[in-house]
């Protein structure tokens, strides 16, 4: 969906973000998207891979066309037993804009810890921008983030295990591994192990006591703050035609965009810059519903930027 707009092939994509999967492409492209509150876009239809993480979401070239599309596709669902019903659609088109004199934006320390020195170098200058268009740059402090990445993966494995057992080709369709590349067999295997019955779903509680706890220190953070700004990914993305052996390795680089999913969370992307000739991505928090004000941010970057990437 990224390379679809970054190729010019359409002026605007949606894809869906479990963990980063609207951001990171993004930030890749050097393009521009948002993964909306949950709850906030119609799930209805969607083939998720943890109905609890997914969001619908749009990808575009600028935050205008960004905007458009998300006041078309936002709005109450009753198909969709997730939907918000008091969340709105919102005019986020109309209401676009580039002025954020007065924007307090949060900055968290544990950002740098866990990215690429030359990745930050390009983030900092983001953030130099936006205290020089008026915002204000408080420190803030997410110190369970680093517990993120496995509170995220253990929620995911289970619940995909859950929604594929159906698949065993004698009571719904063909056998799953017969159909199904490597990483997906591997996610429904762990999903399976940890699901064992022996196990009391101990895993899987102790995962959501700890998302419970990432929610509340985001929330926390940004009562202080209207938005949190960071990397969208830690490191660059492996080359063309690389292989990677290690999962741990891949499952990584969603250690910076899982919380957003954890919390349920609206999180937008814009570009910073590149690196080595790679775009990367500057990530946008903010707080449940609080899309607007994402996205204003984001404009007034872009318009402060040049414009139209």
């Amino acid at each position: 969906s990224a390379a679809s707009v970054a190729a010019g092939f359409c002026d605007a994509s949606l894809g869906s973000d479990t963990g980063g999967s609207i951001r990171n492409p993004a930030s890749h492209c050097g393009v521009s998207a948002i993964k909306p509150t949950y709850g906030h876009v119609s799930r209805y239809g969607l083939i998720d891979l943890a109905m609890s993480l997914d969001q619908i979401g749009p990808i575009a070239r600028d935050t205008a066309t960004l905007a458009s599309v998300l006041e078309v596709i936002a709005g109450h669902d009753p198909r969709d037993a997730t939907s918000i019903k008091d969340g709105g659609a919102g005019s986020y088109s109309k209401n676009l804009d580039s002025g954020i004199s007065g924007l307090k934006v949060g900055v968290a320390q544990e950002f740098e810890e866990l990215t690429d020195p030359k990745i930050m170098d390009v983030i900092r200058n983001k953030i130099n921008l936006l205290e020089e268009l008026g915002a204000e740059i408080k420190g803030v402090s997410l110190p369970h983030l680093g517990n993120a990445l496995p509170t995220y993966y253990l929620t995911m494995f289970v619940e995909f295990f859950s929604a594929t057992r159906k698949f065993d080709g004698r009571r719904y369709g063909r056998r799953i591994e017969e159909v199904c590349g490597r990483e997906v067999l591997r996610r429904i295997e762990i999903g399976r192990y940890i699901s064992q019955k022996e196990f009391s779903g101990r895993y899987y509680k102790k995962a959501l006591q700890f998302r419970s706890l990432i929610k509340k220190e985001l929330l926390s953070a940004l009562s202080g703050v209207d938005v949190i700004v960071g990397p969208t990914v830690p490191k660059l993305p492996h080359r063309l035609g690389e292989t990677i052996d290690d999962p741990l390795t891949m499952y990584a680089y969603d250690v910076l965009t899982v919380p957003a999913n954890l919390a349920g969370i609206p999180a937008g992307v814009t570009p910073a810059g590149k690196v080595s000739g790679v775009p990367v991505g500057l990530q946008v928090q903010g707080k449940p519903l609080g899309e607007q004000t994402i996205l204003n941010a984001m404009h007034a970057l872009e318009s402060a930027s040049g414009g139209r990437r």
